[in-house]
C-alpha cells in the first residue's frame, strides 16, 4: 500500500515547557513517513534543545525571528515536501501512537482527512471533545458558522495548501481552510479523535480582534446575506449552550 508522506508543521516560540510532549506525541507513531518541521520564533529559552534532543535527524528545526504565527506556520508550508500537511503547535499531541496510521488507512486518496479534536487544559487532563464537531461531509462553505474543524485535527493534500493570508492576526486559519477546500475533490471524515488541543486564556483584546477579523472573512468569502445569517445562528447557539450548560450545573 502506498504510504505517503506527511509533513509534520510545528511552531512554537518559548515553549520549552511543552515541547517534547508534542515531538514525543509525533516520533511514537507508528506511521512511518513522516517528517517533522518545527519552526521557532528565535526563543531564548531550552525549546530548541529540548525539540533537537526529541526529534529525528533527518527532521528540520529552523529558529529566527518571525512576523507572527502564521508567517512561521507559511514558513513551514515552503520546506514541507510531504503529500499531506498537518499543524500541530507546541502543547498539541497527537491523541494516539496509531493516529496518522488510521488517517492514511481511512482517506489516502482525499484532498482532505479530518476529525474530531479533543480538549485539554493544562495539566493535560480532559475536558472533553470540542463543543463545535466536524460535519461528515466537509466543503469550503461548511465555515460559514466557524472554525469547524480544528487544523490540529486536519490534513490537508499540499498541493491545494495555500500560504495564509497574513491581513489576518487571528483568524487567518479559517480563511486558510475556506481557500484550500475551494479546490479540494473529496474530503474524508475519520470518526475518532485526532488531537488533543491545549487550551489556554484568550485575552478580551485578542477575541475582539478574531471577530473582526472573521466577519471580514465571511463577507469575502459568502456574502453579506449569508454572512449575516450565519451570525445571526451563531449568537442563537452561544445562548442556547449557555442555557444548557447553565440547567446543569
Amino acid at each position: 500500500m502506498h504510504q505517503p508522506l506527511v509533513t509534520i508543521i510545528t511552531v512554537t516560540y518559548q515553549a520549552e515547557a511543552l515541547i517534547e510532549t508534542t515531538v514525543r506525541s509525533v516520533t511514537d507513531q507508528t506511521y512511518p513517513a513522516i517528517e517533522h518541521i518545527l519552526i521557532d520564533g528565535g526563543s531564548s529559552d531550552q525549546t530548541v534543545a529540548k525539540a533537537r534532543a526529541c526529534m529525528r535527524e533527518q527532521h528540520i528545526i529552523v529558529s529566527e525571528p518571525d512576523k507572527g504565527l502564521y508567517d512561521a506556520m507559511n514558513k513551514g508550508l515552503r520546506l514541507a515536501t510531504g503529500e499531506f500537511v498537518l499543524f500541530l503547535n507546541a502543547g498539541d499531541v497527537l491523541h494516539t501512537h496509531t493516529t496518522l496510521e488510521h488517517m492514511i488507512d481511512t482517506g489516502s486518496l482525499s484532498d482532505c482527512i479530518y476529525g474530531e479534536t479533543r480538549i485539554v487544559d493544562e495539566q493535560g487532563q480532559s475536558l472533553g471533545l470540542r463543543r463545535l464537531h466536524p460535519p461528515q461531509h466537509l466543503t469550503w462553505r461548511s465555515f460559514d458558522m466557524g472554525m469547524c474543524v480544528s487544523h490540529q485535527s486536519l490534513l490537508m493534500r499540499r498541493s491545494i495548501a495555500v500560504p495564509y493570508d497574513l491581513h489576518y492576526a487571528i483568524s487567518a486559519d479559517i480563511d486558510w481552510c475556506i481557500r484550500c477546500l475551494k479546490q479540494a475533490r473529496q474530503t474524508t471524515y475519520c470518526a475518532f479523535v485526532i488531537s488533543d488541543f491545549r487550551t489556554g486564556g484568550v485575552s478580551s483584546t485578542r477575541r475582539k480582534q478574531g471577530l473582526v477579523e472573521r466577519w471580514k472573512i465571511m463577507q469575502h468569502h459568502y456574502g453579506w446575506g449569508r454572512n449575516v445569517w450565519s451570525h445571526i445562528k451563531i449568537v442563537v447557539r452561544f445562548i442556547w449552550q449557555r442555557i444548557t450548560r447553565d440547567s446543569m450545573d
